[in-house]
This record gives C-alpha cells, structure tokens and sequence, in this order.
C-alpha cells in the first residue's frame, strides 16, 4: 500500500490542539450566546446592565474607529475640494487671460476703425486730396526718421508732396513707387518746417532731432516766447505745407528755444493723406534730393 503524500492531522500535535481550540471557542461562543438569551429572557433588567456594561467597554473604540473614518473622509473630501478649485481657477484666469486679449484686439479695432473714419472725414474736407493710404512701417531705431504709406505714383503721388493724417503733419515724400511712397518725417534731422506758434502767431521754425522729438526756434533771437504745452502749427511759408496744420507740442524748454513732441505720431498713426504742395510752384524746389523744406 502507497505511503500518504503528508503527515495527517492526527499525527500532528498542532493541528491537533488548533482543532482541539477552535472547537473550544465554537462551544464557548454558543454558550455565551445561549447564557445572554437566557439571561434576557429571565432577568431582562440584568441583561441590560450586561448590555450596558458592553457599550461603556466597546464605545471608545467605536468613538476612535468613528474619528478616523470622519478625519479620512475629511482628507479626501478636502483634497477633491481644492484639486476642484485648483481646476476652476486655472480655467477662470484662462478665460480672463483670453477675454483681456479680445478687450485689446477690440480697442485696437476701434481706435484704428476712428482714424480711417477721421482720415475719411478730412480727406471729404480737403478738396485737393492727392490719395490716402495706410501706414505700414516706420523708423524708429534709426537717427533718420522715415515712413512709408501704401500708395505711390499710380495713386498721383509725387515727390515733394506734404504727409499728413487728421490729426496733424507728418512729413512729405522723399521717394514714390507704383504702389508705396517713402515719408521724411518732422522728426528727422533733414526736415524744416516753417511754422509758428498757435497762441500769438509768432513765427518759428521747426526742425527734427532724428530722436523723435522736435526742436523748434523761434526767428527772432534773444527771446524764448514758448510756454509748456505750446502747440506749433504750420505757417504756409515757403508754399510747400499748407497753413493751420499742427505739427508738435511743446514739452519743455532749453536756453533759446523749446523741445516738443509729434502730434500725429507715426508709432500710432494707421492712416494719412497725401496732400498737394500749398504753392504748387513748392513742388519743384521740395523734390530736390538734398532739399529739407521751404
């Protein structure tokens, strides 16, 4: 007869005495039960001092198994919470970060869409308007001082012509192709405007500093007759611009003459019209090479 594969429960003395207990425990357990039946049956009043005592013993482990369920539940509740609001904060400065772009992208729509309209206006206001195109580049790096405007000889443009945009000058045409003109601006060195100032009419004469501001003295010397925010406008002399138009600010003052700014600032200007010389006989004189102005 074959020998068995492992030694048998009744050959094993712990198997023995884990059978021998468990049995133990099973009889002890049945009897605990079928004493507390009893006893709550019979003495219904003692039962429930027994059942009494039990909750005072087993009420501390369940108060301590209950603060570690609240404080998990807690934890994780919490750590949802604040990935939730992690997510949502990240998606409201998103969509603030894309409305604060449609805000400037609208701004800048509506303030070009006012200069072609200003632009448009003046151009019905002046009957002699040569063409009107954009601005499309300008220098600002450079000690010389140019731009350039999207419409050339086939628009009518010719050398010489004054620049402007409604809201003042901006310089006159050095260069003209087919379809773009390159602008000497009054912030150039090479540009002299005769002009004067708007309060009192005095004359001066206005000439660019190749730093985008201009330096404008006056004819008569000795005297400084220009006050902090003096507007300089074009005085019709030389025949080449026409009068009225402005042409800087005054911004401070130095020993015998004054510093100003641009009013019609290229950086912001989008659109300007060419404009016929005020005397045409100007035109020739203005197209010269090394001519700055009249």
């Amino acid at each position: 007869m074959a020998a068995s594969a492992g030694p048998r429960p009744g050959w094993s003395r712990r198997a023995q005495y884990s059978l021998f207990f468990s049995f133990l425990a099973v009889v002890g357990g049945l009897l605990a039960g079928l004493i507390m039946l009893i006893l709550s049956l019979v003495a219904p009043q003692s039962y429930a001092v027994v059942r009494g005592a039990a909750l005072d013993v087993t009420a501390p482990i369940s108060g301590a198994l209950s603060e570690v369920t609240t404080t998990v539940t807690g934890l994780v509740g919490g750590a949802g919470d604040y990935w939730n609001a992690a997510n949502q904060n990240g998606q409201l400065k998103r969509e603030r970060a894309a409305l604060m772009r449609r805000m400037v992208e609208a701004r800048a729509i509506l303030e070009e869409n006012q200069q072609l309209k200003a632009a448009l206006q003046l151009r019905e206001r002046t009957e002699q308007a040569v063409a009107a195109g954009r601005v499309v580049g300008s220098s600002f790096e450079s000690p010389r001082r140019f731009a350039v405007i999207s419409v050339g000889s086939s628009d009518g443009v010719k050398i010489g012509m004054p620049v402007r945009a409604p809201e003042g000058l901006i310089g006159r045409v050095i260069e003209s192709g087919m379809l773009a003109s390159r602008v000497l601006l009054v912030t150039d060195r090479a540009n002299i405007v005769p002009a004067r100032i708007l309060r009192g009419g005095q004359p001066v004469i206005s000439t660019g500093r190749g730093d985008g501001t201009i330096d404008v003295r006056p004819l008569e010397v000795g005297k400084n007759p220009f006050k902090p925010g003096d507007v300089i406008i074009t005085s019709g002399t030389g025949g080449l611009y026409p009068p009225l138009v402005p042409i800087a600010k005054v911004i401070r003052l130095d020993d015998d003459g004054a510093i100003a700014v641009p009013i019609a600032d290229p950086a912001r200007v989008s659109f300007a019209i060419v404009v016929p010389p005020y005397e045409p006989a100007a035109l020739e004189v203005a197209s010269r090479p090394d001519s700055g102005t009249l």
